[in-house]
């Protein structure tokens, strides 16, 4: 089964722990040489009514994830562990 990037990003991530809604994927972490997709970034929640800026993205590990419908994905972990700080631009290649 073959999905979309774009596709990808319409779907809302549900952790099944506890829940709770962690957002929409925003981004994915490929692994150049094998092209396996290595996780999930969702970013975090806003901070004072969304004029601060975000917390921490969540960084959701691929083996994490547990289940992927037509409209969410679910993942089995806990999200303070898989949370990291928000990265400032563009990482240099």
């Amino acid at each position: 089964m073959g999905i979309k990037f774009t596709n990808l990003q319409c779907k809302e991530v549900i952790c099944v722990a506890d829940g709770r809604r962690l957002g929409f994927i925003e981004d994915v972490e490929v692994e150049v040489p094998e092209g396996k997709i290595c996780s999930l970034i969702v970013p975090g929640p806003c901070r004072f009514l969304g004029v601060a800026g975000r917390r921490e993205d969540y960084v959701i590990p691929w083996g994490c994830i547990r289940r992927i419908g037509p409209d969410i994905v679910l993942v089995d972990i806990r999200h303070d562990e898989c949370r990291v700080p928000r990265r400032k631009g563009f990482l240099p290649v």
